[in-house]
């Protein structure tokens, strides 16, 4: 397990999260120790694309951790994972050591940070409320307030889920509006292909047009020539010679 699978008593205020993270720190002690091909599997396994979309999940670091705490963190699992760590398996530690590196920058950034830490937040605050509500419908039902959530571990494990829920949706929406931004881009420079070739062949038209100029003139001028000269020649009369009578001997 890794920072977000850790758990709390369910409780509610500052407290309960506190507690939360402080289970999480025993997992990651444990989880810390595994050898360079766990390392790599782990970050690899089925679903790595959204497990890996929580920085501190890939990095099994405490989101309270202190810059110098996930700078330590980093050095600790890049080695592990690094390729030339790994010869053996080169390929997949480059893979492994690429979502290492990758969730180690997102960190370091201040804006990805707080997302990641919004995402883990409401994940916890989404499993509180769901208990609160079993809670009230249990006490409506005349039956004890006791949910399976009231344990830490099954806690633990709710927030996990919703919180890889949460990422995964994000992850999800992001990739749909990045396919609609790339859609309304290409429609759009497809639109201007289309304007600039109109343009062409119209500037293209003209430009035979003004060509031809001067042959058309001369083809329209020698057409009016032969209509009129063929008009004269059939309006034209010719005087016929008189016949000639034969002269008749008495």
């Amino acid at each position: 397990m890794a920072a977000t699978d850790g758990g709390a008593s369910g409780g509610s205020g500052e407290d309960a999260f506190q507690t939360y993270y402080s289970e999480v720190k025993q997992i990651e002690k444990r989880d810390s120790v595994l050898t360079s091909k766990q390392q790599i599997d782990r970050l690899l396994r089925p679903g790595a694309s959204y497990f890996n979309l929580n920085p501190f999940e890939v990095l099994q670091i405490d989101p309270e951790a202190t810059d110098e705490e996930l700078k330590k963190r980093f050095r600790q699992l890049s080695i592990l994972v690094h390729p030339d760590k790994n010869q053996d398996d080169p390929n997949r530690a480059q893979l492994a050591f690429e979502a290492v590196d990758k969730a180690y920058k997102m960190l370091l950034e201040s804006e990805q940070k707080k997302k990641a830490l919004d995402v883990i937040h409401a994940g916890k605050e989404y499993v509180e409320h769901m208990m609160v509500q079993k809670k009230k419908q249990l006490k409506k039902d005349g039956k004890p307030s006791v949910v399976e959530e009231d344990d830490p571990e099954l806690f633990r494990q709710a927030v996990y889920k919703q919180t890889m829920k949460l990422f995964a949706e994000l992850e999800i929406k992001r990739k749909e509006r990045e396919a609609k931004d790339m859609h309304e881009r290409k429609r759009q420079r497809e639109e201007e292909i289309e304007t600039q070739e109109r343009a062409k062949r119209e500037r293209e038209w003209q430009k035979n047009f003004e060509e031809t100029r001067d042959g058309r003139v001369d083809s329209w001028r020698h057409f009016q020539a032969k209509g009129k000269t063929k008009k004269e020649k059939k309006n034209r009369t010719f005087l016929k010679p008189p016949k000639v009578k034969m002269e008749q001997r008495e």
